[in-house]
C-alpha cells in the first residue's frame, strides 16, 4: 500500500524553480549554450510572475 502511495506522490510532484533551472542548464550542448542559459536564468527566466 505504501509503495502505491509513493508512486502516486512522485507522479504528482511539481518541480520546484530550482529543479527546473537545473534541468534547463543540464540541457546545454556546449559551453557557449551553457553561458547563454546561465544569463537567461540570472535575468529571471523561471522566476517571472505571470
Amino acid at each position: 500500500m505504501f509503495k502505491q502511495l509513493k508512486k502516486i506522490t512522485r507522479a504528482l510532484h511539481i518541480p520546484t524553480i530550482e529543479e527546473r533551472e537545473i534541468a534547463y542548464l543540464n540541457g546545454s550542448v556546449d559551453r557557449i549554450d551553457l553561458e547563454y542559459r546561465q544569463r537567461q536564468i540570472d535575468r529571471g527566466l523561471f522566476r517571472r510572475d505571470f
